[in-house]
């Protein structure tokens, strides 16, 4: 028996988005390394997304500590490739170091704890950090979409956090799942207009 079947099945479809999203990201050539990042984020979603509908579907506890610090992966490529896109020198290497320093603290305090707050904590630095990035650098071709991806991203977590279940089959989770669908689409416009700036390196 599946326990919640459609919960499972859009967190699958989100799944197979991202992953579609990363596996065109890296079918660029040459690719650049803010880029690689956000490639990086959108792996680690997908696979976060495909054990998180496993969890839902199936009841199985143990998947839901690597779904949990998947997602703080995810987070830190969001942050460390929009860094890339945006910053140069050392500030791009201190914002990388803070960007690692989070993952550490935060992957650190989600092997003790499971509640989905401190998910949505650690999700949201990091969106406000690309949100900052991006408006610092308006002018960047990337940042419109980056920033679409964002306040598309927050009004799923609104929908999620509501409770509001538009159907009795389809609950808030549910619509989470299909309007994050929708930011991937614009993160993913956003990344294909990357470029890093400055020295290409770290």
């Amino acid at each position: 028996m599946v326990a919640e079947p459609m919960t499972m099945a859009t967190d699958y479809a989100l799944a197979a988005v991202a992953g579609c999203c990363c596996l065109l990201i890296f079918k660029r050539t040459p690719l650049q390394n803010s880029q690689r990042h956000w490639a990086l984020a959108f792996a680690a979603l997908a696979v976060a997304a495909a054990l998180g509908g496993t969890h839902h579907g199936f009841v199985i506890e143990a998947l839901w500590t690597p779904t949990v610090l998947t997602v703080g992966i995810a987070s830190f490529a969001m942050l460390a490739g929009s860094a890339i896109a945006t910053t140069s020198g050392r500030l791009r290497q201190g914002l990388i170091a803070l960007a690692l320093a989070k993952l550490l603290v935060y992957s650190a305090w989600m092997l003790g704890h499971d509640e989905f707050i401190y998910v949505v904590a650690d999700t949201a630095v990091a969106f406000v950090a690309v949100s900052a990035l991006h408006l610092f650098d308006w002018k960047n071709p990337a940042s419109k979409w980056m920033l679409g991806g964002v306040a598309v991203s927050l009004a799923a977590a609104a929908a999620q956090a509501s409770g509001f279940d538009l159907h009795p089959s389809f609950n808030h989770n549910d619509l989470y799942h299909v309007v994050q669908i929708a930011a991937m689409a614009l993160f993913y416009c956003g990344a294909l207009r990357m470029r890093d700036r400055g020295e290409p390196g770290i």
